[in-house]
């Protein structure tokens, strides 16, 4: 007979403990140990309960396969088929992630429906029943296309009900913590669950070539909420990200088997659900003012795509003992190091003011290139000399002041030229590294962040420091 013994499973991070505890000791967090129950038995496939088993020897191919690789499922949403690499894979698995509310489950839905004109499409809720996304796809005005609905949890169930030769070519599982595995004793949600539920529901939609769509809730802390191994065991991984006070929405890819990573595609939220943009960087500066002093035009480039974004920054003297640092949009650290090397390798003091940085539009930046447009923020706010309204700048700062190259400044600048802008601030370019001659742009390249000053009258900031 089988013998049942239990352990402690975090939900955070997925280690296990003999005993519970109130802390997590691999990852620190509080009171998200829960018990779950193992069965002791015969391993898997083993009727007599013996140790050992028949070894079967594993068939080895070429690498270079003489079968032709299946063509990709093009959803027609160029903004979506942008980010997982140009049409979704034949077998693949794909998580999407993302905090309630963002637009998840209104993305996919448009994404299906628009596939259904193609390929047979099957969208499974766990969340809703059958007439709420009814209700949502009638105000999207996609009620009439040709895509199977179901409402259901179980795994046992779902794998029925697609493992056979007439199965769909598209899946969508809305959400994968709401599914469950009836063999585990544990509730839905749990690491075990969604371990469990996402390894049996991939290994089905590789058996049958099925495109396999996960939606996957968040944490507090912004990560896909259950096991970390579920990330590794798909595809690839997008994050729907977006701040509520503003109409855009950033579908970023993180991780991607089969094209570009920290590709975004860029989405209007509308009463008629997601509209692509398929020219951002017009967008975000659409309500850009040029004579406005703290304002600068940020050259950036996500995954393959230049994007030009406003970054805004208000220094203003401090009425409390310590100075606040305000950040949306960027990383709060990197903007404390900005403000230290520009008073200690440029002697430029902002230990009596606030500071306030903004990213224009909702976006996020992470990528190091924007150091140079803050710093120049910085300094317009400061001195109150607004920066030139054609004027786009970009560059990586090093702690001992040095302006750093970046990737691909030639694809920033043909974007700027596209824009209509005609200068740019940005770091030194070698001989190996030329602009092309098409790029018609007035560049001011610097080597330190001291030649950055001029252009804002360092007398002036020395008085008002």
């Amino acid at each position: 007979m089988a013998k049942s013994s239990s352990h402690f499973v975090c939900q955070s991070c997925g280690a296990s403990f003999p005993k519970w505890a109130g802390r997590c000791e691999a990852c620190g967090s509080w009171n998200t140990l829960v018990e779950e129950t193992l069965t002791a038995g015969p391993p898997k496939g083993l009727a007599d309960g013996s140790k050992s088993r028949k070894s079967y020897k594993i068939e080895f191919v070429p690498l270079k396969g003489t079968e032709q690789s299946l063509p990709r499922r093009l959803s027609g949403i160029g903004e979506f088929d942008r980010v997982v690499g140009g049409g979704l894979v034949p077998g693949s698995a794909l998580l999407v992630g993302g905090d309630p509310g963002i637009g998840k489950s209104t993305l996919l839905l448009q994404a299906v429906c628009r596939l259904a004109k193609l390929y047979r499409v099957a969208y499974i809720s766990g969340e809703e029943a059958i007439d709420q996304v009814r209700l949502r796809a009638e105000r999207l005005n996609l009620a009439d296309a040709n895509c199977d609905l179901a409402a259901s949890t179980s795994i046992r169930d779902i794998v029925g009900s697609v493992d056979h030769a007439d199965a769909p070519d598209i899946l969508i599982i809305d959400s994968i913590q709401t599914m469950y595995v009836d063999t585990l004793d544990s509730a839905p949600g749990t690491v075990a669950q969604v371990r469990t539920s996402a390894q049996e529901l991939i290994r089905i939609a590789k058996k049958r070539g099925i495109s396999l769509i996960l939606v996957g809730h968040v944490t507090k802390e912004g990560t896909i909420a259950g096991p970390r191994v579920l990330e590794h065991m798909v595809d690839t991984v997008l994050y729907l990200e977006g701040d509520r006070g503003h109409q855009f929405r950033v579908l970023r890819g993180v991780k991607n088997r089969f094209g570009a990573t920290d590709e975004i595609g860029v989405f209007e939220m509308t009463d008629k659900g997601l509209l692509e943009v398929p020219n951002p960087s017009a967008l975000f500066l659409a309500d850009r003012r040029g004579d406005t002093s703290g304002a600068v035009v940020f050259a950036g480039l996500e995954g393959t795509r230049p994007v030009l974004v406003e970054i805004q920054a208000l220094v203003a003297p401090t009425s409390y003992g310590t100075p606040r640092r305000a950040v949306v949009g960027w990383d709060s650290g990197r903007l404390a190091m900005i403000l230290a090397v520009l008073e200690a390798r440029c002697g430029v003091a902002f230990g009596m003011n606030d500071v306030y940085l903004n990213v224009a539009g909702g976006l996020r930046i992470a990528e190091p290139a924007a150091d140079l447009a803050v710093a120049a923020a910085l300094l317009s706010s400061l001195t109150g000399e607004p920066v030139p309204a054609e004027c786009v700048v970009f560059g990586e700062i090093g702690l001992s002041g040095e302006v750093r190259r970046v990737s691909q400044p030639d694809l920033r600048l043909k974007e700027a030229v596209k824009l209509g802008f005609t200068q740019a601030i940005m770091p030194q370019t070698d001989n190996a590294r030329k602009i092309p001659a098409e790029v018609p742009l007035r560049r001011t390249e610097l080597r330190t962040l001291g030649e950055l000053l001029p252009l804002f009258q360092p007398e002036r900031t020395a008085k008002r420091a």
